[in-house]
């Protein structure tokens, strides 16, 4: 027997949401409901490439549709609180892009709200269905680097840059959800800089470092103002290293070098031994991580299991972030990410 196609509903044609219709409608276990955007000049693009794809400018419709089971949220970071919530209410699982909210307090409401309803909320944290991001995860699991001594991450790129959110809210989910993925846990203290070089009051540039319980270190470097788009990451452990660079045709490069700290037999002193040996570029699989993310939405539909990335790890990213803006405020002050925390939902 067959199982009909779940009706997603698409809310906001920005800049991701035509990548959502796109992705939903190659899924056969998913079908494009209805559309909505505010502008009608957006309808009629999305008309022109998507024929016969129903279409409003009103969330209402789309709330009161019985036959529609998700909705996917592209709109503002500032309006993703308000629309899931309506859409929560109105008993359909969604799936917002990242991050979940604009606060602490909003995401957790969120959370709560789902799991009270039995309903599937889904931060869009793309880069967890990432093929490469996959295939480290696995090394790491399986304890091939050994015990991870630090991380650096660097995401810049010239622009794009954004008017409401900084670049931490901005691109720091990214690299927040990665290394909470991979390390299966969330950093205890964070510390960062920044500095606004375009608009006043709006960071677009920051260095942030981050602290987690079982000794690891990360810095992750974010910003706007580069002169070339950098995706890089640098994993050091105690028996390999990884590189890994989302711009090259070689993702993954695992390093089998290392130091190694030799006891003196006597009083003399400590002997130190550099390991350099095979550089390894592993096969990796090539498959666009938005597609794999909204099968994963449709399969924790079906089943009722949490999706990778989880309503909570999209909590603990938000948190993160703010205390990201906590240490900016306390001028770089390392601060711990239990209680830096926003009062208020949004």
């Amino acid at each position: 027997m067959t199982t009909a196609p779940l009706r997603v509903a698409v809310v906001g044609l920005g800049y991701w949401g035509p990548n959502l219709v796109r992705n939903l409608r190659e899924l056969p276990e998913a079908e494009v409901a209805l559309v909505c955007d505010r502008r009608p000049e957006a309808l009629a693009a999305l008309a022109r490439r998507y024929p016969g794809v129903p279409t409003t400018t009103r969330l209402e419709r789309v709330l009161a549709d019985d036959s529609v089971a998700a909705v996917a949220i592209a709109t503002p970071v500032s309006t993703h609180y308000s629309l899931a919530a309506a859409a929560l209410a109105a008993g359909k699982h969604v799936f917002v892009e990242k991050p979940l909210a604009a606060s602490s307090a909003g995401a957790a409401d969120l959370v709560e709200q789902a799991d009270r309803r039995e309903l599937i909320l889904m931060p869009g944290h793309t880069f967890l269905y990432s093929p490469p991001v996959n295939a480290i995860k696995t090394l790491i699991d399986a304890g091939e680097l050994g015990e991870i001594y630090f991380i650096s991450t660097s995401r810049v790129n010239l622009g794009l840059h954004q008017s409401d959110v900084s670049v931490a809210w901005d691109l720091g989910p990214h690299d927040f959800s990665i290394l909470r993925y991979w390390l299966a846990e969330t950093p205890e203290y964070v510390s960062a800089l920044s500095r606004c070089c375009v608009f006043p009051q709006m960071p677009d540039v920051a260095f942030v470092d981050l602290e987690f319980p079982s000794g690891t270190i990360a810095h992750s470097e974010l910003s706007w103002l580069a002169p070339s788009k950098l995706r890089r990451t640098t994993i050091v452990g105690s028996q390999k290293m990884i590189v890994y660079d989302d711009t090259s045709n070689e993702p993954v490069r695992i390093f089998d070098s290392g130091v190694m700290l030799s006891n003196p037999s006597t009083f003399g002193e400590y002997q130190l031994s550099y390991r350099t040996g095979d550089i390894v570029s592993p096969r990796v699989e090539v498959a666009e991580p938005l597609l794999l993310e909204l099968r994963d939405f449709c399969a924790a539909i079906r089943s009722g299991r949490a999706p990778r990335s989880s309503a909570e790890l999209g909590l603990e990213v938000v948190r993160m972030i703010e205390a990201v803006d906590a240490s900016l405020e306390r001028n770089g002050a390392r601060v711990k990410v239990a209680e830096a925390l926003t009062p208020v939902a949004a």
